[in-house]
């Protein structure tokens, strides 16, 4: 099963309508999902949406009010989301920072009270459309346990940094979680009634395991060892008490759709003319990545590129258990989805 990607922005939007969310708060989730499946995260892409209609039964995502701005400087910005969907607290986030960036060389939003929002690139790829360095970084609920330790006490807190380029056979974005795989990846393998390789995840008596599940239950381990736990230690305190979110074991609700979601967020925009300048930056950028590929070097986002053209191509897959969460989650609102998939 598969799916054509505009038709899959237009089932997220009729879907997201009957549920009632507002159209351009849901023609922005959809954005977000496709940008997720296109470059390859599938687990951040639809496979993920019956998450967010979940959260939207429960009320954990509210599809009414707005987000408000708490606090402003020139420079940065705290904003409370009011459990709106992640996806348009966040992009409106990076839209603020930008717009900071350009005036003052750096915009600083943090965000509390989000939710989940799909894959971290998309809003750090805002700022370097506009020719910024865009940066995120996240906390999430507990999947992580300290170094040396067997209870999951950290998230799998990602960071993403995009970079801008005068090429534009050029993608410079680096999305990663500071675990060693992302938590989606032990969700979509249980969908999938799926094994996980060894080597990613412990299970709650802290022994290997090649069961998601028990993985979830468990622990997924950090990249690196302790480097890994290390960042993700440092980005648990800059994604939640510095903008007035949660952390450790506090932060829920960013896979539980019946829990209200306590995660942060900080966002970055680096404006290069304020420093360097903006084409020399660029200038060195494209030179390194010159220099890289002349000794086959591989670049942070040119795996997003192959998938991009593949799907452009190829249509988004669908496995069988999404599909069927899709129609049952469509059905509830009396809608028949069928038409938008292909064999």
């Amino acid at each position: 099963m598969k799916i054509n990607i505009e038709k899959e922005k237009e089932l997220i939007v009729e879907i997201l309508k009957a549920y009632g969310t507002q159209e351009n708060e849901a023609k922005i989730v959809a954005d977000v999902i496709v940008d997720g499946d296109v470059k390859g995260f599938s687990t951040h892409g639809l496979g993920r949406f019956p998450q967010y209609l979940k959260s939207i039964e429960a009320g954990t995502i509210k599809v009414d009010g707005d987000f408000e701005i708490e606090k402003e400087s020139e420079s940065t910005a705290l904003i409370n989301g009011n459990h709106k969907f992640g996806h348009y607290i966040t992009t409106k986030a990076m839209d603020l920072a930008v717009e900071k960036a350009s005036k003052t060389g750096i915009g600083i939003v943090g965000i509390h009270d989000s939710n989940h929002y799909g894959i971290a690139g998309y809003y750090a790829d805002i700022a370097s459309i506009q020719d910024m360095i865009g940066i995120v970084i996240s906390n999430t609920e507990v999947a992580m346990a300290p170094f040396g330790g067997k209870k999951a006490l950290l998230g799998t807190n990602p960071i993403t940094i995009s970079i801008p380029s005068d090429n534009n056979d050029n993608y410079i974005c680096v999305d990663m979680a500071t675990s060693i795989t992302a938590r989606g990846k032990l969700l979509e393998a249980k969908r999938k009634n799926e094994q996980i390789p060894e080597g990613l995840a412990l299970d709650k008596d802290g022994q290997p395991t090649t069961d998601p599940e028990k993985g979830l239950e468990g622990s997924i381990l950090p990249f690196g060892g302790f480097k890994g736990y290390a960042l993700a230690f440092m980005f648990e305190l800059l994604a939640g008490p510095l903008v007035g979110a949660e952390y450790g074991t506090k932060v829920k609700g960013t896979a539980t759709p019946d829990e209200m979601c306590t995660k942060g967020d900080l966002l970055i925009a680096i404006n290069p003319e304020f420093f360097g300048g903006s084409m020399q930056f660029k200038f060195y950028v494209d030179q390194f990545i010159q220099e890289i590929r002349e000794e086959n070097g591989v670049i942070p986002g040119d795996r997003e590129i192959e998938n991009i053209a593949k799907h452009h191509e190829e249509g988004i897959p669908v496995d069988e258990a999404l599909y069927n969460q899709l129609i049952d989650l469509a059905n509830k609102k009396d809608l028949d989805i069928t038409s938008y998939f292909e064999e």
